[in-house]
């Protein structure tokens, strides 16, 4: 089953059923993850740093596209509420900027 591993979140392995975005594993997980526009891809308040794997994600939306030509989105980002992991593992990173005030991240 694809897994998504948080490096700077204390859990395990966060597996992804087949044609779920990340944020919604994420939140089935039981992670509070900041999502401001509601998951619509308006915002990129849900990004995510891809550390190994980035390769194994669906391709870019037309929303990350848009954010990734205005440079608010790095190419080692995706958001959380449009990518899906089809197969195989990747590792990832919260950045500093999209951390949430009440939740306790380890690096």
């Amino acid at each position: 089953m694809p897994t998504l591993l948080i490096e700077n979140l204390p859990s395990d392995a966060i597996f992804v059923p087949s044609g779920s975005t990340l944020l919604a594993a994420l939140q089935t997980a039981g992670h509070d993850w900041l999502h401001a526009c509601g998951a619509r891809g308006r915002c990129t308040t849900c990004r995510v740093q891809v550390l190994c794997g980035l390769d194994l994600l669906t391709p870019l939306t037309p929303a990350e596209l848009r954010y990734r030509e205005a440079g608010r989105l790095l190419p080692d980002e995706r958001l959380t509420c449009q990518a899906r992991l089809p197969e195989g593992t990747i590792t990832a990173h919260v950045p500093r900027a999209t951390q949430l005030p009440h939740v306790q991240y380890t690096q």
